[in-house]
């Protein structure tokens, strides 16, 4: 893909991210362009990444492929904006939470290949999990394009669009999930009468240990899990509790509302 020149247009966290990740798979600096709405957010992404940041209207005349990542509440005001100037051959690749390929095609020449993607912020320490859908003009040649525009920010699955909503629910949103409970850790820690340092290493520590083995040993959750709780054990009496809060139901009810926010989104921005 070193051939393409690529423009990330808003370049808030994910389009930082992306652009990060394609300078790091060794993507050409002279081929990597980036939007910024505010003269000092253009000076940090100079100086951090040494890429040039123009104009929207530049972005779009340079740029073989566009990667939006703007707000969802805002792209449509760049599309009107720009939209107009893609011509033939480009591929628009969406960031953007919660909008359709449809919000784009709309909005853009008729033609014009569009990927979905949504990715997550351990793209920052390249374990990312992003998932993308072709929309209805793209080819498994531009599937394959952003396959690799993505591979350096961590894994990438290929999902039919209609299930954006929810992937934006679990993986999406998902690392906050996963902070949310260690930091409850930690403070469950401290009241037990630990230092804080040490409550925030151990688990801190057990988090990665517990996701690497889950991830390289293949087994369902529930096997590691049993592997853990010895009967009548310590591990047990606190799984009782957390089942007692309703800890399942809570963790589907707070997806179930990710990705009817997503879905809302959608509808605000149409």
């Amino acid at each position: 893909m070193s051939d393409h020149t690529v423009a990330v247009l808003g370049t808030g966290r994910m389009g930082e991210l992306v652009l990060a990740g394609l300078l790091r798979s060794g993507h050409p600096t002279s081929q990597v362009l980036a939007t910024a709405r505010r003269p000092a957010r253009a000076a940090e992404l100079t100086e951090r990444h040494g890429v040039a940041v123009v104009t929207n209207e530049e972005a779009v005349a340079r740029a073989d492929i566009l990667a939006v990542g703007v707000k969802p509440q805002d792209a449509g005001t760049l599309l009107d904006t720009v939209g107009s100037a893609v011509t033939s051959g480009k591929l628009v690749v969406s960031l953007c939470a919660g909008l359709p390929t449809s919000f784009f095609a709309a909005r853009l020449p008729e033609g014009t290949p569009v990927i979905r993607v949504m990715t997550n912020t351990p793209a920052l320490v390249g374990h990312a999990m992003s998932a993308i859908s072709p929309g209805a003009h793209a080819t498994d040649e531009h599937v394959a394009i952003a396959e690799e525009l993505f591979r350096p920010l961590g894994a990438t699955i290929r999902v039919p669009e209609y299930q954006q909503d929810a992937v934006t629910a679990v993986s999406g949103s998902g690392p906050a999930y996963f902070y949310l409970m260690v930091e409850a850790m930690i403070e469950a820690g401290v009241l037990l009468g630990l230092p804080r340092a040490t409550a925030h290493e151990l688990a801190v520590q057990t988090a990665v240990g517990s996701t690497v083995m889950l991830r390289d040993s293949g087994d369902h959750p529930a096997l590691l899990r049993e592997a853990v709780t010895s009967p009548a054990g310590t591990t047990i009496a606190a799984l009782r509790e957390l089942e007692n809060h309703g800890l399942r139901a809570a963790v589907m009810d707070a997806l179930s509302a990710a990705r009817d926010r997503a879905q809302q989104i959608a509808a605000q921005a149409s």
